[in-house]
């Protein structure tokens, strides 16, 4: 059974990848030295190059200052993870190809490719698009939102599926907060077979944490007001026996 979405304005591509850029914490590297994994070794400038700063005694510094012209081909891949922990936790994973080039004595890459896989499938982000765009303003925050909203606040989670169309919450036995952007907030439902996703859009966009909480609290007004999905009632009635 499919889930009814409702969509409203949610990032584009060339936002969602800045954004999985801003708040990733790891990067992998494949290049002709081979495939290398760096932890918190990576900053990322306002137009969105990496630069990755790497020890002196790297074989991937050494190949990139002694290849041809300096520019040793590669391939840099971000995992997007769910601070929660749901199911099939990866939500996207970036990569970008291109070349390293050494300044200051750090490698900064140069992105001639870049490609976005979501659950939605694989887009080919602009490079132009990419160079003007900016992350999400929650994206840095989002971790620590979302894993307050689960830990704390399980009840207004559960609030929320009321805003959720019956249908997709046939068979749902666990519903958890997957992500929130400065558009929305979308929820993780888990099945005994197969899961979904369903988002809850903001009236309207949340440029900060501030903003966030307004829009949340709107959103759990809007649960009070409606009734409890006949789903979830179910389960619990099942459960209880």
């Amino acid at each position: 059974m499919g889930d009814r979405h409702t969509w409203t304005a949610a990032p584009a591509a060339a936002e969602r990848a800045r954004s999985v850029l801003a708040a990733a914490w790891s990067c992998t590297v494949t290049a002709e030295g081979g495939r290398e994994d760096f932890l918190d070794a990576h900053t990322v400038t306002a137009d969105g190059r990496v630069l990755l700063h790497v020890p002196e005694d790297s074989s991937l510094l050494a190949a990139a200052i002694c290849a041809p012209r300096g520019e040793p081909s590669a391939v840099l891949e971000f995992a997007d993870v769910a601070p929660v922990p749901v199911r099939s936790r990866i939500r996207a994973r970036l990569w970008l190809a291109g070349w390293f080039v050494v300044e200051e004595g750090h490698l900064a890459f140069r992105a001639s490719r870049i490609v976005l896989r979501e659950a939605g499938g694989a887009v080919v982000v602009d490079l132009d698009e990419f160079a003007a765009a900016e992350p999400d303003p929650l994206a840095t925050a989002e971790a620590k939102l979302l894993t307050h909203l689960a830990d704390a606040h399980p009840d207004a989670v559960e609030r929320l599926t009321r805003l959720v169309e019956p249908d997709s919450l046939h068979g749902a036995v666990r519903v958890l907060p997957l992500a929130v952007d400065r558009h929305g907030l979308t929820l993780r439902i888990e099945r005994v077979r197969g899961n979904g996703d369903v988002r809850l859009p903001f009236h309207a966009p949340a440029d900060g944490v501030t903003q966030l909480t307004e829009r949340m609290h709107v959103l759990l007004a809007q649960a009070s007001s409606a009734g409890c999905p006949r789903a979830l009632q179910r389960q619990r009635t099942d459960g209880d026996r």
